[in-house]
């Protein structure tokens, strides 16, 4: 009687599934190469909406209770195509006091008229005196300075992961690493492009944070690869691609699960933080969080992976293991057979093994010998029919017993202790 298949989430937490990630390599990568290309293209022609802490403009703070669309209906009102400025509500969390904070571009203040209009507007909105409308000039010099700062870490950040990834693990992999990192940089800055996404100081921040998680998950990844790899070229049972897969549906559970405990944190702060409650400071953190997690699990699975299989295919080691069993089909351990054997960790050298150790090179896991099913034209199976490596036979029919046991073994004489 066939036991019953598990279902499909009880396979994916034992890492017992079969994707193909490394397979459908194209797949991934075409819809990658449209998400970048059109935001390389809104990136030349729109580019990115930096905040005036970048550009440089005017601020203004007035305590008042009034809403967001109030103020951008006064300002509005008081100097044209001042309605499409930032403003904000800000809540002291001691207090309780409410300010209304408005923000605008350098271009748009150039005239002294217009921000005492503004001024004067905001005043009349929060019934108090011009006097109590805190005004403030940014100047661009300070956002390009945190813009360099930003670049030089990231610069030293590559540097330094690549060498890790280098050391720790092998070059390859620490190309793969650095491929999936500038695929995340690409795709961020151009969903920020296309949806017009205010850039601010908060979104560096974040930014440098999602660099770091997206290599830790591919960093995950890559360990469980080398693993598995150990004795692959005295096996030849599997292809670096077949073990990638393999690897990847091992800790796919664990990226999944990863992926969500970090995203749905951040997804509450933009849903009920800024959306319900009205925390807009927390807009430009979250928003850029949000967006590179999402960026980053996505290119630990379908980017590093498919990309370190493509890099090792070409050696000359890896490219005479796929010719070989491209040739001797029955030899070949597929990453189904393989994770349908619900090993542990570190068991991959067990089941890949020439020999007596592990499976001999004859049988595949679930293959056919001389009948059908693995079962030959005498009743046995094929384990049972046939002979390993070297002449050692298999497990065999049981001899008949003769309902006589065997005689003692004689003890030998001498002295107890």
């Amino acid at each position: 009687m066939v036991a019953a298949r598990p279902n499909a989430f009880r396979r994916l937490f034992r890492g017992e599934t079969s994707f193909d990630f490394a397979g459908r390599w194209r797949r991934w990568f075409a819809i990658s190469g449209i998400v970048i290309l059109a935001g390389v293209i809104s990136l030349g022609f729109r580019g990115i909406n930096f905040s005036i802490d970048f550009k440089g403009g005017t601020v203004w703070d007035v305590p008042s209770t009034a809403s967001v669309a109030q103020a951008r209906a006064a300002v509005g009102a008081a100097v044209s195509g001042f309605g499409q400025s930032e403003v904000q509500q800000l809540t002291n969390t001691q207090t309780g006091q409410r300010t209304i904070q408005v923000k605008a571009a350098a271009k748009y203040v150039g005239d002294p008229t217009t921000v005492d209009k503004v001024t004067n507007a905001l005043a009349k909105l929060a019934h108090v005196s011009a006097n109590e409308v805190q005004l403030n000039e940014i100047g661009p010099s300070w956002g390009s300075d945190i813009t360099n700062k930003a670049i030089e870490a990231v610069i030293i950040f590559l540097v330094v992961v690549s060498l890790y990834i280098w050391l720790r693990f092998e070059g390859k992999m620490a190309v793969a690493a650095l491929g999936a990192l500038v695929h995340d940089i690409l795709i961020t800055a151009g969903i920020y492009s296309l949806s017009g996404f205010q850039v601010s100081p908060d979104t560096v921040i974040a930014f440098l944070t999602i660099l770091g998680y997206s290599l830790y998950d591919t960093i995950v990844v890559f360990d469980r690869v080398q693993e598995n790899t150990r004795g692959l070229a005295s096996s030849n049972r599997m292809t670096y691609s077949d073990t990638v897969n393999l690897s990847m549906n091992q800790v796919l559970a664990r990226s999944l699960n990863t992926s969500l405990v970090a995203i749905l944190p951040i997804l509450s702060i933009l849903v009920v933080g800024a959306w319900i409650l009205g925390a807009t400071a927390l807009d430009d953190f979250g928003l850029a969080l949000f967006v590179g997690l999402t960026t980053g699990a996505y290119s630990s699975i379908f980017i590093a992976s498919p990309l370190l299989a493509l890099l090792k295919e070409r050696e000359p080691r890896y490219a005479e293991i796929r010719r070989r069993l491209a040739q001797s089909r029955p030899r070949r351990l597929t990453p189904a057979a393989a994770a349908g054997a619900s090993l542990g960790d570190g068991d991959i050298d067990l089941l890949i093994g020439d020999g007596p150790a592990g499976l001999p090179p004859e049988v595949e896991y679930g293959a056919r010998r001389d009948g059908v099913d693995g079962v030959d034209d005498g009743g046995r199976t094929g384990l049972e029919a046939g002979t390993g490596p070297g002449g050692i036979p298999l497990r065999g029919d049981a001899p008949a017993r003769s309902g006589q046991r065997p005689p003692p073994r004689p003890r030998k004489k001498g002295r107890r202790r």
